[in-house]
C-alpha cells in the first residue's frame, strides 16, 4: 500500500539438528502452499478457504514510512519470532520463520486515502505453527525485553492471536508496492463480478525481500475476505426471504437486510 518501507528477514536457516539426531523442519509454506502460492497461476485472481492462523501481532496507527511505532513494531516482531523458533528447535521442534504480513484499514473505511497516510491503522504480523504458545511468546518477549531487544512498552502490545478469514480472494503483485494499485482493483472487480463483497480488513503478505530484489521483481500477496452478497434467512414466521448485504465493501458492520 506504500513505498519501500516494509521490513523483511526472510525465513528461518537450515540449520540440521546437533547429536546426530535428524530433525525434520516444518516449512508453513509448504503446508499452506495454496495460501503463499507465488506460481505464474497466482497473478490472476482466485477464491481460497483460509483457516484459523495463528499469529504474533502488533497494532498501531501512522504512516509506516515515517512512524518511529512502526518501527519499534517490527523489532519486537522479529525478535519474539526468532527467540521462539530458536526455543522451538532446542525443544526439537525446528520451523522456518514466515514473512511479514500486515493488515490495513481505517475508521471510518470511507476515509482510507493515499494522500494521507498517518490516519492509516494496521496490525503487523508473523505466521506461527500451532504449537507455539502464548507462553512461549510471553517468555520470549520477557527475555527480549531483559536483554534490551525491546522497549517495555512496545512489548505490552505484541500478542498471540488466531486470525479467522475465511473464504477471501487473492492475488499476487510482482512489482513496487506503490504500483499495487491496479492490482487491487483487478481483485476487487473479481470479487464483484464472482458474486461476493469485500469484508473485514485488506491483508498483505510481503515474500520478497526489499534489500535483495529489485523493486519491478518484488511479489506481494493481496488478500481480501470476502462473502456472498445474497444470502437466505428465515424470518420469525418461518419464511425465507433474500438478504442483501449493502453496507460499505471494507466495514464490519451488521448487514441490511431487505425482504
Amino acid at each position: 500500500l506504500s513505498s519501500n518501507w516494509r521490513v523483511f528477514t526472510g525465513v528461518g536457516h537450515s540449520e540440521a539438528a546437533g547429536q546426530g539426531v535428524f530433525m525434520a523442519k516444518i516449512d508453513l509454506k509448504k503446508q499452506f502452499k495454496e495460501l503463499y502460492n507465488i506460481g505464474a497461476r497466482a497473478k490472476e485472481p482466485h477464491l481460497i478457504d483460509v483457516p484459523p492462523l495463528q499469529y504474533v501481532m502488533v497494532d498501531g496507527t501512522g504512516d509506516p514510512n515515517t512512524s518511529e511505532e512502526y518501527q519499534r513494531a517490527m523489532g519486537a516482531l522479529y525478535a519474539v519470532a526468532y527467540t521462539v523458533k530458536f526455543v522451538a528447535k532446542d525443544s526439537g521442534s525446528d520451523f522456518g520463520v514466515m514473512p511479514l504480513e500486515g493488515l490495513w484499514w481505517t475508521d471510518p473505511p470511507e476515509a482510507f486515502t493515499m494522500d494521507d497516510k498517518s490516519i492509516w491503522n494496521w496490525t503487523a504480523m508473523i505466521l506461527q505453527p500451532d504449537f507455539v504458545s502464548v507462553t512461549m511468546v510471553d517468555d520470549a518477549l520477557a527475555s527480549a525485553v531483559q536483554k534490551g531487544k525491546i522497549d517495555p512498552e512496545t512489548a505490552t502490545k505484541v500478542r498471540l492471536e488466531t486470525l479467522r478469514e475465511g473464504t477471501s480472494a487473492q492475488v499476487l503483485h510482482i512489482g513496487p508496492y506503490a504500483d499495487e494499485a491496479p492490482t487491487i482493483a483487478s481483485l476487487h472487480g473479481f470479487v464483484e463480478a464472482s458474486g461476493y463483497r469485500l469484508r473485514a480488513k485488506h491483508h498483505e503478505i510481503y515474500m520478497s525481500d526489499p534489500r535483495r530484489v529489485a523493486p519491478e521483481k518484488m511479489k506481494t500477496i493481496i488478500r481480501h475476505p470476502v462473502q456472498q452478497k445474497w444470502s437466505c434467512y428465515t424470518s420469525e414466521r418461518g419464511v425465507s426471504h433474500r438478504s442483501v448485504l449493502s453496507h460499505h465493501p471494507f466495514s464490519d458492520q451488521d448487514s441490511a437486510l431487505l425482504p
